[in-house]
């Protein structure tokens, strides 16, 4: 694998690191270009690792029933350590996984990697959602950004810079000139082996 348990744990750390800067500001604010605000996308960070979490350690064949709502009574500090609780969790259910063990995404059966990537992504693209929304500066390590496009968007422009990719790949601005991609962008979590070389794009709402 090339997204690692550890690369998750890692990016839940730096989530709390650059947002626990913003404890004090209000987390209604939203969160850069999203109609969420920062307090519901830091939740909706640990909502997605947990659910990606829960899939894959019961090796889900189809969408499980949600365990959490949106919690209005969380403050800042409690949002923030629930992502990193989270993605711990995500990290144990993958490690030492059979490479063969799948389990459910609307996006496809995702393989230990997939999910972590997910995860990964998850945690780093929503991180600048909210840092945006503080008016922080978040700058993810560039070889993880990579590693996460090289999974999930194996059709991203491999000329740019990973991090920018990685935000472009996920719809949040345009890349050169490539275009800012509209709301059906998606990625491909099954494992690299089954793709067939075109971008995956949602052919239906994205909810589970």
């Amino acid at each position: 694998m090339t997204v690692l348990p550890d690369d998750v744990v890692d990016a839940g750390e730096w989530c709390r690191s650059v947002l626990g800067a913003a404890v004090e500001q209000d987390w209604e604010v939203p969160a850069g270009d999203l109609d969420w605000s920062c307090a519901r996308t830091v939740e909706h960070i640990t909502n997605a690792n947990l659910r990606y979490a829960l899939h894959f350690a019961s090796r889900a064949n189809g969408p499980l029933p949600r365990v959490r709502q949106h919690d209005e009574s969380l403050g800042p500090g409690d949002l923030l350590a629930l992502v990193g609780a989270a993605a711990a969790m995500l990290a144990e259910a993958t490690r030492d996984a059979p490479g063969d063990a799948r389990g459910f995404h609307p996006a496809g059966m995702a393989d230990a990697e997939g999910f972590l990537a997910m995860g990964c992504d998850e945690i780093l693209v929503h991180t600048h959602d909210a840092a945006s929304g503080f008016g922080l500066t978040f700058d993810p390590p560039v070889e993880l950004s990579g590693r996460v496009v090289e999974r999930l968007f194996p059709w991203a422009p491999i000329d740019a810079e990973p991090w920018p990719t990685l935000l472009w790949a996920n719809g949040r601005i345009a890349l050169g000139e490539a275009g800012r991609l509209d709301p059906d962008w998606y990625w491909h979590c099954a494992p690299l082996i089954e793709w067939d070389g075109s971008a995956n794009r949602r052919t239906r709402p994205g909810s589970w």
